[in-house]
Protein backbone atom coordinates (compact mmCIF):
# COMPACT_ATOMS: atom_id res chain seq x y z
CA UNK A 1 0.00 0.00 0.00
CA UNK A 2 1.51 3.45 -1.05
CA UNK A 3 0.25 6.68 0.77
CA UNK A 4 0.16 9.82 -0.98
CA UNK A 5 0.38 12.77 1.33
CA UNK A 6 -0.86 16.31 0.21
CA UNK A 7 0.02 19.34 1.64
CA UNK A 8 -2.43 21.56 0.11
CA UNK A 9 -2.21 25.43 -0.45
CA UNK A 10 -4.59 28.28 -2.38
CA UNK A 11 -2.44 28.20 -5.54
CA UNK A 12 -0.37 24.54 -5.23
CA UNK A 13 -0.65 20.79 -4.13
CA UNK A 14 2.68 19.04 -2.92
CA UNK A 15 2.07 15.68 -2.90
CA UNK A 16 4.81 12.86 -1.31
CA UNK A 17 4.18 9.02 -2.03
CA UNK A 18 5.78 7.01 0.56
CA UNK A 19 5.63 3.17 1.47
CA UNK A 20 3.81 0.86 4.55
CA UNK A 21 6.99 1.82 6.12
CA UNK A 22 7.00 5.13 5.91
CA UNK A 23 10.08 5.76 3.51
CA UNK A 24 9.85 8.72 0.76
CA UNK A 25 9.15 7.09 -3.03
CA UNK A 26 9.03 10.53 -4.92
CA UNK A 27 7.11 13.70 -5.07
CA UNK A 28 5.43 16.07 -7.27
CA UNK A 29 4.36 19.47 -6.74
CA UNK A 30 1.45 20.56 -9.21
CA UNK A 31 -1.09 23.50 -9.57
CA UNK A 32 -4.99 23.50 -7.94
CA UNK A 33 -6.78 23.51 -11.16
CA UNK A 34 -8.84 20.39 -12.10
CA UNK A 35 -6.88 19.47 -15.09
CA UNK A 36 -3.63 19.75 -12.34
CA UNK A 37 -5.31 17.03 -10.06
CA UNK A 38 -5.46 14.49 -12.89
CA UNK A 39 -2.30 15.01 -13.80
CA UNK A 40 -1.63 13.96 -10.46
CA UNK A 41 -3.48 10.74 -10.37
CA UNK A 42 -2.03 10.37 -13.55
CA UNK A 43 1.49 10.51 -11.74
CA UNK A 44 0.47 8.29 -9.50
CA UNK A 45 -0.04 5.38 -10.98
CA UNK A 46 3.01 4.52 -11.47
CA UNK A 47 3.05 3.23 -7.89
CA UNK A 48 1.23 0.51 -6.36
CA UNK A 49 -2.49 -0.07 -7.64
CA UNK A 50 -3.30 -0.31 -3.95
CA UNK A 51 -2.88 3.04 -3.00
CA UNK A 52 -4.71 5.75 -0.97
CA UNK A 53 -4.44 9.29 -0.29
CA UNK A 54 -4.06 11.79 2.86
CA UNK A 55 -4.88 15.00 3.25
CA UNK A 56 -5.04 17.68 5.87
CA UNK A 57 -8.66 18.28 6.88
CA UNK A 58 -8.62 22.01 5.66
CA UNK A 59 -11.87 21.56 3.47
CA UNK A 60 -11.38 25.40 1.81
CA UNK A 61 -7.81 24.05 0.45
CA UNK A 62 -8.69 21.10 -0.08
CA UNK A 63 -12.55 20.39 -1.26
CA UNK A 64 -11.74 20.91 -5.27
CA UNK A 65 -8.50 18.52 -4.84
CA UNK A 66 -11.18 15.86 -2.94
CA UNK A 67 -14.09 15.84 -5.53
CA UNK A 68 -11.81 15.81 -8.22
CA UNK A 69 -9.84 12.67 -7.08
CA UNK A 70 -13.02 11.01 -5.78
CA UNK A 71 -14.32 11.33 -8.86
CA UNK A 72 -11.34 9.25 -10.55
CA UNK A 73 -12.54 6.70 -8.11
CA UNK A 74 -9.06 7.29 -5.55
CA UNK A 75 -9.58 6.89 -1.84
CA UNK A 76 -8.68 9.84 0.50
CA UNK A 77 -8.19 9.63 4.03
CA UNK A 78 -8.50 13.32 5.98
CA UNK A 79 -6.22 13.64 8.67
CA UNK A 80 -6.71 16.22 11.32
CA UNK A 81 -4.93 18.99 12.25
CA UNK A 82 -4.13 18.52 15.55
CA UNK A 83 -2.71 15.67 14.36
CA UNK A 84 -0.16 17.81 12.68
CA UNK A 85 0.66 19.87 15.48
CA UNK A 86 4.27 18.10 16.25
CA UNK A 87 4.07 15.88 13.28
CA UNK A 88 7.58 17.55 12.18
CA UNK A 89 9.25 17.98 15.44
CA UNK A 90 9.45 13.84 15.24
CA UNK A 91 10.80 13.64 11.99
CA UNK A 92 14.55 13.36 11.49
CA UNK A 93 14.49 16.47 9.01
CA UNK A 94 14.83 20.17 10.21
CA UNK A 95 13.03 23.41 8.83
CA UNK A 96 9.78 23.63 7.00
CA UNK A 97 8.45 23.34 3.33
CA UNK A 98 5.95 21.89 1.34
CA UNK A 99 7.50 18.09 0.43
CA UNK A 100 8.20 17.99 4.58
CA UNK A 101 4.37 19.12 5.02
CA UNK A 102 2.96 16.51 2.77
CA UNK A 103 5.53 13.69 4.43
CA UNK A 104 4.37 14.57 7.39
CA UNK A 105 0.86 13.98 6.67
CA UNK A 106 1.46 10.97 4.85
CA UNK A 107 3.11 9.19 7.64
CA UNK A 108 0.08 10.60 10.75
CA UNK A 109 -2.15 8.79 8.07
CA UNK A 110 0.06 5.61 8.60
CA UNK A 111 0.21 6.33 12.04
CA UNK A 112 -3.13 6.44 13.25
CA UNK A 113 -5.98 3.88 12.43
CA UNK A 114 -9.82 4.72 11.45
CA UNK A 115 -9.46 7.95 10.00
CA UNK A 116 -12.36 9.44 8.21
CA UNK A 117 -12.51 8.95 4.36
CA UNK A 118 -13.09 11.83 2.31
CA UNK A 119 -16.77 12.18 0.61
CA UNK A 120 -18.81 13.94 -1.98
CA UNK A 121 -20.40 16.77 -0.64
CA UNK A 122 -24.32 16.70 0.00
CA UNK A 123 -27.23 18.77 1.13
CA UNK A 124 -25.92 18.68 4.82
CA UNK A 125 -23.24 21.37 3.23
CA UNK A 126 -26.11 23.64 1.93
CA UNK A 127 -27.34 23.96 5.89
CA UNK A 128 -24.41 24.50 6.96
CA UNK A 129 -23.25 27.50 4.43
CA UNK A 130 -26.57 29.40 5.34
CA UNK A 131 -25.68 28.82 8.66
CA UNK A 132 -22.38 30.32 8.49
CA UNK A 133 -23.74 32.50 6.21
CA UNK A 134 -26.59 33.98 9.05
CA UNK A 135 -24.06 34.31 11.71
CA UNK A 136 -22.05 36.33 9.67
CA UNK A 137 -25.24 38.66 9.00
CA UNK A 138 -25.80 38.48 12.62
CA UNK A 139 -22.38 39.45 13.82
CA UNK A 140 -22.57 42.52 11.17
CA UNK A 141 -26.22 43.53 13.05
CA UNK A 142 -24.71 43.74 16.44
CA UNK A 143 -21.75 45.66 15.53
CA UNK A 144 -24.43 47.93 14.11
CA UNK A 145 -26.46 48.14 16.96
CA UNK A 146 -23.47 48.55 19.36
CA UNK A 147 -22.55 51.72 17.36
CA UNK A 148 -26.10 53.25 17.08
CA UNK A 149 -26.26 52.67 21.13
CA UNK A 150 -23.30 54.60 21.48
CA UNK A 151 -24.46 57.33 18.89
CA UNK A 152 -27.63 57.34 21.09
CA UNK A 153 -26.02 57.89 24.03
CA UNK A 154 -23.44 60.93 22.50
CA UNK A 155 -27.09 62.53 21.11
CA UNK A 156 -29.25 62.12 24.43
CA UNK A 157 -27.68 60.33 27.51
CA UNK A 158 -30.84 60.43 29.02
CA UNK A 159 -32.98 57.83 26.98
CA UNK A 160 -31.62 54.70 27.09
CA UNK A 161 -33.34 52.15 24.02
CA UNK A 162 -34.69 48.86 25.27
CA UNK A 163 -31.95 45.96 25.59
CA UNK A 164 -31.47 43.26 23.74
CA UNK A 165 -34.44 44.22 21.33
CA UNK A 166 -33.29 46.66 18.97
CA UNK A 167 -33.78 45.02 15.83
CA UNK A 168 -37.37 44.92 15.83
CA UNK A 169 -39.35 47.43 13.74
CA UNK A 170 -41.04 49.34 16.41
CA UNK A 171 -37.47 50.06 18.05
CA UNK A 172 -35.81 50.68 15.13
CA UNK A 173 -38.98 53.20 13.80
CA UNK A 174 -38.67 55.14 16.92
CA UNK A 175 -34.59 55.76 16.97
CA UNK A 176 -35.66 57.15 13.49
CA UNK A 177 -38.10 59.31 14.60
CA UNK A 178 -36.01 60.97 17.47
CA UNK A 179 -33.13 61.52 14.61
CA UNK A 180 -35.56 64.10 13.31
CA UNK A 181 -35.22 66.49 15.72
CA UNK A 182 -31.27 66.42 15.46
CA UNK A 183 -28.92 68.03 13.24
CA UNK A 184 -25.33 67.21 12.57
CA UNK A 185 -22.72 64.48 11.64
CA UNK A 186 -23.74 62.13 14.20
CA UNK A 187 -27.78 61.53 13.89
CA UNK A 188 -26.88 61.18 9.97
CA UNK A 189 -24.71 58.54 10.31
CA UNK A 190 -27.12 56.93 13.32
CA UNK A 191 -29.89 57.20 10.75
CA UNK A 192 -27.93 55.24 8.24
CA UNK A 193 -26.81 52.48 10.86
CA UNK A 194 -30.47 52.14 11.47
CA UNK A 195 -30.90 51.52 7.92
CA UNK A 196 -28.34 48.92 7.45
CA UNK A 197 -29.93 47.42 10.70
CA UNK A 198 -32.70 47.08 8.67
CA UNK A 199 -31.37 45.32 5.72
CA UNK A 200 -29.82 42.63 7.64
CA UNK A 201 -32.30 41.84 9.78
CA UNK A 202 -34.57 41.43 6.82
CA UNK A 203 -31.58 39.12 5.04
CA UNK A 204 -31.48 37.39 8.44
CA UNK A 205 -35.67 36.85 8.75
CA UNK A 206 -35.42 35.17 4.38
CA UNK A 207 -32.53 32.87 5.67
CA UNK A 208 -34.77 32.07 8.77
CA UNK A 209 -37.31 30.62 6.36
CA UNK A 210 -35.29 28.96 4.09
CA UNK A 211 -33.03 27.30 6.79
CA UNK A 212 -36.24 26.04 8.46
CA UNK A 213 -37.78 24.91 4.90
CA UNK A 214 -34.06 23.01 4.06
CA UNK A 215 -33.69 21.66 7.87
CA UNK A 216 -37.39 20.10 7.81
CA UNK A 217 -36.89 18.21 4.55
CA UNK A 218 -33.71 17.19 5.43
CA UNK A 219 -34.19 16.42 9.24
CA UNK A 220 -37.42 15.86 10.34
CA UNK A 221 -36.43 13.71 13.58
CA UNK A 222 -33.94 16.04 14.94
CA UNK A 223 -37.10 19.05 14.38
CA UNK A 224 -39.63 16.67 16.29
CA UNK A 225 -36.92 17.12 19.43
CA UNK A 226 -38.32 18.80 22.46
CA UNK A 227 -36.25 22.32 22.70
CA UNK A 228 -34.66 21.29 18.63
CA UNK A 229 -35.74 24.38 16.22
CA UNK A 230 -34.50 25.02 12.49
CA UNK A 231 -31.28 26.62 13.57
CA UNK A 232 -30.80 24.13 16.44
CA UNK A 233 -30.87 21.38 13.71
CA UNK A 234 -29.61 23.45 11.01
CA UNK A 235 -25.99 23.73 13.11
CA UNK A 236 -26.43 19.70 13.91
CA UNK A 237 -26.76 18.47 10.66
CA UNK A 238 -24.19 21.06 9.03
CA UNK A 239 -21.54 20.40 11.73
CA UNK A 240 -22.08 16.95 11.98
CA UNK A 241 -21.53 16.45 7.80
CA UNK A 242 -22.49 12.98 7.43
CA UNK A 243 -23.15 10.91 10.50
CA UNK A 244 -22.39 7.60 8.56
CA UNK A 245 -19.00 8.72 9.01
CA UNK A 246 -18.61 7.82 12.44
CA UNK A 247 -18.61 4.22 13.65
CA UNK A 248 -20.76 4.43 16.63
CA UNK A 249 -22.48 6.53 18.58
CA UNK A 250 -19.63 7.22 21.21
CA UNK A 251 -17.39 8.38 18.49
CA UNK A 252 -19.70 10.71 17.35
CA UNK A 253 -19.85 12.00 21.60
CA UNK A 254 -16.04 11.91 21.58
CA UNK A 255 -16.67 14.83 18.05
CA UNK A 256 -19.52 16.67 19.49
CA UNK A 257 -17.70 17.06 23.14
CA UNK A 258 -20.53 15.24 25.40
CA UNK A 259 -18.27 12.04 26.04
CA UNK A 260 -17.32 12.76 29.64
CA UNK A 261 -13.14 12.41 29.89
CA UNK A 262 -11.27 10.24 31.84
CA UNK A 263 -9.36 11.93 35.20
CA UNK A 264 -8.78 9.46 37.76
CA UNK A 265 -5.28 8.29 39.58
CA UNK A 266 -5.11 5.32 41.51
CA UNK A 267 -7.99 4.57 43.84
CA UNK A 268 -9.80 7.62 42.91
CA UNK A 269 -11.90 7.33 39.53
CA UNK A 270 -13.55 10.03 38.09
CA UNK A 271 -14.53 12.10 35.25
CA UNK A 272 -14.59 15.62 34.21
CA UNK A 273 -16.90 17.71 31.49
CA UNK A 274 -14.64 17.66 28.48
CA UNK A 275 -13.33 20.71 26.86
CA UNK A 276 -12.76 18.95 23.26
CA UNK A 277 -14.89 18.13 20.05
CA UNK A 278 -16.81 20.32 17.74
CA UNK A 279 -17.63 23.51 19.98
CA UNK A 280 -20.32 24.77 18.07
CA UNK A 281 -22.10 21.12 17.80
CA UNK A 282 -21.50 21.12 21.42
CA UNK A 283 -23.50 24.55 21.76
CA UNK A 284 -26.63 23.27 19.70
CA UNK A 285 -26.77 20.32 21.69
CA UNK A 286 -26.31 22.49 25.54
CA UNK A 287 -29.31 24.56 24.06
CA UNK A 288 -31.57 21.87 23.09
CA UNK A 289 -30.61 20.10 27.03
CA UNK A 290 -31.26 23.98 28.43
CA UNK A 291 -34.80 24.03 26.27
CA UNK A 292 -35.57 20.68 27.66
CA UNK A 293 -34.67 21.23 31.32
CA UNK A 294 -37.37 24.05 31.15
CA UNK A 295 -39.97 22.38 29.02
CA UNK A 296 -40.02 18.58 29.07
CA UNK A 297 -41.73 16.84 31.58
CA UNK A 298 -39.87 13.74 31.31
CA UNK A 299 -36.15 15.70 30.76
CA UNK A 300 -37.28 17.71 33.88
CA UNK A 301 -38.18 14.40 36.21
CA UNK A 302 -34.53 12.92 34.95
CA UNK A 303 -32.44 16.31 35.98
CA UNK A 304 -34.93 15.96 39.53
CA UNK A 305 -33.57 11.92 39.75
CA UNK A 306 -29.75 13.17 39.08
CA UNK A 307 -29.80 15.71 41.73
CA UNK A 308 -31.44 13.71 44.63
CA UNK A 309 -28.80 11.16 43.84
CA UNK A 310 -26.09 13.79 43.99
CA UNK A 311 -25.43 15.52 41.53
CA UNK A 312 -25.42 19.39 41.20
CA UNK A 313 -27.32 20.95 38.76
CA UNK A 314 -24.62 21.46 36.03
CA UNK A 315 -23.55 17.98 36.63
CA UNK A 316 -27.16 17.19 36.22
CA UNK A 317 -27.17 18.73 33.05
CA UNK A 318 -24.05 17.06 30.97
CA UNK A 319 -24.73 14.26 28.96
CA UNK A 320 -24.17 10.73 29.66
CA UNK A 321 -24.76 8.30 32.62
CA UNK A 322 -24.71 9.57 36.35
CA UNK A 323 -21.58 10.29 37.50
CA UNK A 324 -19.18 8.02 39.24
CA UNK A 325 -19.60 10.20 42.14
CA UNK A 326 -23.72 9.58 42.17
CA UNK A 327 -22.94 6.16 41.14
CA UNK A 328 -20.67 5.24 44.22
CA UNK A 329 -23.60 7.15 46.66
CA UNK A 330 -26.64 5.01 44.71
CA UNK A 331 -24.87 1.86 45.42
Amino acid sequence: MVTLGIDAHKRSHTVVAVDELGRKLGEKTHGTATADHLELVIWAQRFDPQRQWAVEDWRRLSRRLERDLLAAGERILRVPPKLMAHARDAARSYGKSDPIDALAVARAALREPNLPTAQLDGPDRDLRLLGDHRDDLVQKRTRVINKIRWHLHEIDPTWQPPARCLQRTKNLNEIAARMDGHDGLVPRLCLALVQRCRELTEQIAKLDKEIAALAEKLAPSLMAITGCGALTAAKIVGETAGVQRFKSRHAYARHNGTAPLPVWSGNRERHRLSRIGNRQLNAALHRIAIAQAHYHPAARDFLQRRRASGDTTTEALRPGSASRKSAHRVA
